[in-house]
C-alpha cells in the first residue's frame, strides 16, 4: 500500500504563533470587563419620544405655515378691494393737480399697507419656527438627561 501523503494546509489558513500555543484563552476572556449593554427598551422609548417631538414640532410648523398662507390670502383679497376703489376714485374726473396729489396719497398708503403686512407675515413665521424649535429644544435636553441616567446605570 502506497503512503498517502499529508494534506498542506491552505496558505490563507490560520495558525497561532508557538508562543501563543500555551495561553488560555478562556481564562484570559473570563476576567475581562465588557462595558454593560443599556437597557434597549429604555432607548426606544426615548427614540419613541424623539419621533413625537419630531411630528409635534412638524405640527406646529405646518399650523403656522397655514396661518401665513390665510393671512396672506386675507391680505391679498383686501389690497384686490382696495384696488377697485381706488381705481374708481381715480377715474372720477378731477383737476390734474388734484388727481396727483390723490395718487401719491394712495400710493403712500399702499407702500405702508404693504410694510405692514410683510411685517405682520414675517412675525407669524417667526412665531411658527420659534414654537417648533422650542419643542424640538426641549425634546434635545430631555433626551441628554435620558442618555446621561442609562449610561450611569
Amino acid at each position: 500500500m502506497a503512503e498517502k501523503p499529508t494534506p498542506k494546509t491552505p496558505e490563507s489558513a490560520f495558525t497561532l504563533p508557538s508562543a501563543m500555543k500555551d495561553l488560555d484563552f478562556t481564562k484570559l476572556f473570563k476576567d475581562m470587563k465588557t462595558p454593560a449593554m443599556p437597557d434597549m427598551e429604555a432607548v426606544l422609548a426615548a427614540h419613541k419620544r424623539n419621533l413625537e417631538a419630531l411630528s409635534e414640532a412638524n405640527r406646529v410648523a405646518l399650523e403656522g405655515a397655514q396661518a401665513v398662507a390665510r393671512r396672506h390670502m386675507e391680505i391679498m383679497q383686501s389690497t384686490m378691494s382696495g384696488l377697485t376703489e381706488t381705481l374708481k376714485d381715480i377715474s372720477v374726473s378731477d383737476a390734474p393737480a388734484a388727481r396727483a396729489a390723490k395718487q401719491a396719497d394712495m400710493l403712500k398708503q399702499a407702500y405702508e399697507n404693504a410694510v405692514s403686512n410683510t411685517r405682520e407675515l414675517g412675525d407669524l413665521i417667526q412665531k411658527a419656527n420659534s414654537e417648533a424649535m422650542e419643542k424640538l429644544n426641549h425634546r434635545f435636553s430631555e433626551a441628554m438627561t435620558e442618555m446621561k441616567a442609562l449610561f450611569k446605570k
